[in-house]
C-alpha cells in the first residue's frame, strides 16, 4: 500500500497535475494568448506548436553571461522564479477540493510563492550589469507594491465570507453558496486587473517597455536562461488564473460524485481547467483592449482606485458575513 501511495505521489508531482502538465498547459495558454490577440487585431497568429518551437530554439542557442553580471544571481534568478511557481501550483485543488498539500492557511502560502517570481525578475535585471536591465528591475520592484496589495486584499474577500484561509474550505463554501460570487464580484475583477499587473502584461508591461528600455530586466538574457524566464511567465499566468478560479469560481466544484473515483478526479480537473481558461480569456481581452500606461499612472491607479475598491469589497464581505449571511 505504501508503494502505491509513493507511486501516486510521484505521478502527481511529475505527470498530472505536476510539472509536465504545467509545462504543457503553460505553452498551450501562450498559444491561446498569441492566437486570440492576433485574431482580435485581424492577424493570423502563430501555429499551434509555435510556443514549443520557440522554447526549443531558445534552449539550443548560445547561453551568454555578460562580463559585468554577477554570475550566480544571474543564473539562479530564472530557476528561483520557476521553482516558486511550480511549488504554488502543487497547492491548488485541481482534481478535488483538497489539494495534495492542503492545510489551513495554504492560500497565504500560494500568495507568498507568487510574489517570488517578481523578486526573481528584479534580481535578474539588477545583477545583469546592464543599465537597461537594472532600470527594468527597478521598475519591477517599484510596481510590486502597486498590484500586490489589491491582489492580496481582493482574494481576502472569499476567505472572509467563509472564515478560513484554506482553499479547500473556500471552494466547498462557494459550491454550496452560489450568491457568494455575487457578493465578491468586485473583488473578482480587481483580482483580475491586479493579476494582469503581476504578469506585467498590457497595459502594465512597464518594466519591459521595448520603446523605452529595450527588453527591461531580460535585456541581457539569452539561450536557456531566457527560455526559463519565458516559461516561468507562462506558468505564472496559469497558476495565477487557477488561483482566481479556485478562490472565486469554486475551482473543481461543483460536480456530482462519480464512480470510480478516478473518473470523478478527471471531471473535476476538466472543470478546473475550463474555469482557468475562462480567467485567461478575460486577461487576453484586457490585454487587447488597452494601451501601455506610465509607471506613475500605474501607481496612481492602484492607490486611488484598486486599493480603495478592495477595502469597499472587504467591508461588504464583513457586513454580509456577520449581519446578513448568504
Amino acid at each position: 500500500m505504501e508503494r502505491i501511495d509513493i507511486l501516486l505521489s510521484i505521478v502527481y508531482l511529475l505527470l498530472f497535475p505536476g510539472f509536465l502538465f504545467l509545462f504543457a498547459f503553460s505553452l498551450f495558454t501562450e498559444y491561446l494568448d498569441r492566437k486570440i490577440y492576433a485574431r482580435i487585431q485581424r492577424r493570423v497568429g502563430p501555429p499551434f506548436l509555435q510556443p514549443f518551437a520557440d522554447l526549443v530554439k531558445l534552449s539550443a542557442k548560445e547561453d551568454i553571461v555578460p562580463e559585468k553580471a554577477e554570475h550566480f544571481m544571474f543564473t539562479a534568478a530564472p530557476l528561483i522564479g520557476l521553482a516558486a511557481i511550480f511549488a504554488a501550483f502543487l497547492y491548488l485543488p485541481i482534481v478535488s477540493t483538497t489539494g495534495l498539500h492542503s492545510f489551513n492557511g495554504d492560500l497565504v502560502v500560494v500568495l507568498y510563492l507568487l510574489t517570488i517570481p517578481t523578486l526573481a525578475m528584479f534580481l535578474g535585471g539588477w545583477y545583469s550589469g546592464n543599465v537597461f536591465g537594472q532600470k527594468g528591475g527597478m521598475r519591477v520592484a517599484s510596481l510590486l507594491f502597486s498590484y500586490e496589495i489589491p491582489f492580496f486584499l481582493a482574494l481576502l474577500t472569499p476567505a472572509l465570507l467563509q472564515g478560513s484561509w484554506k482553499m479547500a474550505d473556500i471552494t466547498r463554501f462557494e459550491a454550496t453558496h452560489p450568491l457568494e460570487f455575487v457578493v465578491s464580484l468586485l473583488g473578482f475583477f480587481i483580482g483580475l486587473i491586479a493579476l494582469q499587473g503581476k504578469l506585467e502584461r498590457l497595459p502594465f508591461d512597464i518594466p519591459e517597455a521595448e520603446t523605452e528600455i529595450v527588453a527591461g530586466p531580460l535585456v541581457e538574457y539569452s539561450g536557456r536562461r531566457l527560455a526559463l524566464f519565458r516559461l516561468a511567465r507562462d506558468a505564472e499566468m496559469v497558476v495565477g488564473a487557477g488561483l482566481i478560479a479556485v478562490v472565486f469560481l469554486a475551482g473543481p466544484e461543483p460536480i456530482l460524485p462519480l464512480e470510480p473515483v478516478y473518473l470523478s478526479w478527471l471531471v473535476a480537473a476538466l472543470v478546473f481547467l475550463l474555469k482557468t481558461l475562462f480567467v485567461i480569456f478575460l486577461l487576453i481581452l484586457l490585454k487587447s483592449a488597452v494601451a501601455r500606461i506610465r509607471t506613475d499612472q500605474m501607481i496612481s491607479f492602484a492607490y486611488q482606485w484598486l486599493i480603495p475598491l478592495t477595502l469597499v469589497q472587504i467591508f461588504i464581505a464583513i457586513i454580509v458575513r456577520f449581519f446578513g449571511g448568504i
